[in-house]
């Protein structure tokens, strides 16, 4: 098994249980009331992601070997994921669904960012193509991810902005 295969395999993997996780815990937040905020562009972001993985899969050499250095970033990258995974709990989705009257959370890295797993996935977008010496690939979804990103921390900031309003 190539090291592109191997890498890419195990992200798909991750990306897949992460999924199951955030419906899980979107099917208990909304049994709770909770709302869900700019459904519109998540199936642009699905397909963002989606292809983006198809790209890197498609655009490098079956047996190249990882950039070493880029590869520590990324996996760097994946425990920054699973500490905003794990501080926001049973909060955590890929959508922007809202329980109206719960708390914001303010532990882990959301002490120091208002959206870190947003941080995170830029990074995850810029880097991982460029363990497979990719750059136009990391360029071309970065920008793409950026302009989505922007209309969401929009959405998402009006769904937060409410619950600060309760609070």
């Amino acid at each position: 098994m190539s090291w592109l295969a191997l890498i890419l395999g195990l992200v798909i993997l991750e990306r897949i249980v992460e999924l199951c996780w955030a419906a899980r815990n979107t099917r208990h937040l909304r049994a709770r009331g909770a709302i869900e905020w700019g459904a519109a562009h998540y199936p642009l972001i699905v397909l963002l992601h989606a292809f983006w993985l198809i790209a890197i899969f498609a655009c490098a050499p079956p047996n190249i070997a990882p950039v070493w250095t880029w590869l520590a970033i990324f996996a760097a990258l994946q425990l920054a994921r699973l500490w905003v995974i794990a501080s926001l709990g049973p909060y955590w989705t890929t959508r922007i669904i809202s329980l109206p009257d719960a708390p914001l959370v303010r532990r882990g890295p959301y002490r120091f960012l208002k959206h870190p797993n947003y941080a995170v996935v830029i990074g995850e977008i810029a880097v991982l193509p460029l363990v497979f010496a990719e750059p136009l690939v990391a360029l071309f979804f970065t920008l793409l991810n950026l302009a989505l990103l922007a209309w969401r921390v929009r959405v998402e900031n009006a769904a937060l902005g409410l619950r600060q309003e309760k609070a």
